[in-house]
């Protein structure tokens, strides 16, 4: 027998960023303006990220590129990454993405590329709770209460538990 399943998720869209709350809106501001110090020579597509830990603190980061593709790195892994790094008991609670091309700020949202909806899904599960995405364009932004309704079908350890004879 064959079972058809359907996924899908709701997330919230805000018009104009006034429309935000405080923090959410500070948020995106930062990542706006972290983007500006993206390191793209190649693409000239430059992404910043500002996560918002528990205790309210913002750390940031951006899209590195580099002639030896795919040797650079995504501005949410950079982000998370200097969080884990730098205040590795504070955890995640909310991240916000912002892309920038040569004519200014994206006209729509940027979503997170996989690496980066992996590399967040993993940060979920290592601290216990969900991360808040928020995702900021000229035209929108999108607030989305988790990875996993962008990453339906997550890999994780538990798909590395192996039982070995």
């Amino acid at each position: 027998m064959i079972k058809t399943n359907y996924i899908s998720f709701s997330y919230k869209e805000f018009e104009k960023t006034e429309e935000l709350n405080p923090d959410d809106r500070e948020l995106v501001f930062s990542a706006r303006e972290t983007a500006l110090n993206a390191y793209a020579p190649y693409s000239n597509f430059k992404v910043g990220a500002a996560v918002r830990l528990n205790s309210g603190t913002i750390v940031r980061g951006t899209n590195v590129e580099n002639a030896a593709f795919p040797s650079g790195i995504c501005a949410e892994r950079s982000a998370l990454s200097n969080s884990v790094s730098n205040h590795h008991n504070d955890k995640p609670v909310a991240i916000a993405i912002a892309a920038m091309t040569e004519d200014g700020l994206a006209e729509d949202p940027v979503p997170p590329c996989g690496n980066c909806r992996q590399v967040i899904a993993e940060e979920e599960l290592r601290i216990g709770n969900q991360i808040r995405i928020i995702l900021s364009g000229k035209n929108k932004t999108i607030v989305i209460d988790s990875v996993s309704s962008l990453l339906p079908l997550q890999f994780n350890k538990k798909n590395l538990r192996v039982n070995l004879p």
